[in-house]
Parts: C-alpha cells; structure tokens; sequence
C-alpha cells in the first residue's frame, strides 16, 4: 500500500494523474472537493454540516475536512491513498500527518507538479477555448485573469508544503507540463513501478 500527496498548483494535472492511479495501482482518489460535494448530497450529519457551511459561501474547517478524510480512509484501499488537493496549507499538513499516525499509516511520497506560469495559464486558456468551440461546458474561472488569482492564491497558501515534505525528505518533482504519458512514467519510477 502507497500513500502519496499530489502537489502542484492548479490545471497542472493532478487530477489526471490520479485517475491514472486509481486505474493502474487501485489507489483511492481523495479529492477534498469531490469529497464535500458528495458529503453535501449525502444527508448525512457530516453532509449537512457542509451543506449547511457552503450555503452561506463560508470555506469548510480542516476539522470538517479531516473527518471526511477519515471516513473515507476507514473504508480502506488496497492499493492506497493518493491526496488531491489536500492538505493546501501547514497546519493542514499537520492535521494529516497526526491523522495518519493515528491509523497507523504514513505519507510514502509527495509528488510536486512543477509547471512555468505562463505555459500553465496559456493551457488552461486554450483548454477552455476548445471546450468551448466544441460545446463542451467550462469552468466561469476558466479565464487568464482569474487563473492568474487562483496561481497566486496556490503559492500564497500551498507553497509552504514544498519546505515542509522537502526537510522531511519524501518530496520529489516532476515536469508537470510534460506529456501526460511522461509525467505517468515519471510518477511510476517515484513509486517503483
């Protein structure tokens, strides 16, 4: 059993690269924002809750989020766990790693999705474009400026992580921005394919 945290900011492809995880390692996503929207239709306590914390355009607490990690990760996996989009901040980071010690589990790799900025953005951009002239449906925030917002907000906030699993020694990098073959190959030589 592997459990890795998928780092990068966003369109970096952390996404994909976990769905390629899940298919050819039977690792369990663990999507903080596929996890809320589902605790949120559930009507479960924990679901409403969140539904209730999200209908007055308040952000859930790590507490909330933690407990939905938790529930999740009791169900078990065989292949392990593969954190998307969490933890985003130091004390989330924290709250993960005494999550794990309790259940008696520890963080194998952090896998850091490097990307250039501009290249980044420019892909996004033109990933809506063609969602777009195709008639597919795109992401309102889906557009240069507010990517730019979402890019600073990620380094404010998640850049600290890179320090923090660097000095613990589990970090490792990829080239994000690489084909999406490549940077599977590159994942797959990380966890010992």
């Amino acid at each position: 059993m592997t459990n890795i945290i998928l780092l990068g900011p966003p369109g970096a492809g952390k996404g994909t690269q976990a769905k390629n995880l899940v298919e050819s390692r039977n690792m369990v996503q663990l999507s903080t924002g596929d996890m809320l929207r589902e605790a949120q239709a559930s009507g479960s306590e924990m679901g409403k809750k969140v539904a209730a914390i999200m209908a007055e355009g308040k952000l859930v607490t790590d507490q909330i989020v933690i407990g939905l990690i938790r529930e999740k990760m009791q169900k078990g996996s065989e292949g392990g766990f593969i954190f998307d989009g969490f933890p985003r901040t130091l004390p989330q980071a924290d709250a993960l790693e005494k999550l794990m010690l309790e259940m008696e589990l520890k963080i194998d790799s952090v896998i850091e999705m490097q990307v250039n900025d501009e290249t980044l953005v420019q892909r996004i951009v033109n990933r809506a474009e063609e969602a777009r002239a195709a008639g597919q449906p795109v992401r309102a925030d889906d557009n240069e400026e507010s990517v730019k917002i979402r890019l600073m907000e990620y380094y404010k906030k998640t850049s600290p992580l890179i320090g923090y699993y660097y000095a613990k020694g589990n970090l490792q990098r990829v080239d994000g921005l690489a084909s999406i073959d490549e940077v599977k190959t590159s994942i797959d030589w990380i966890l010992g394919k």
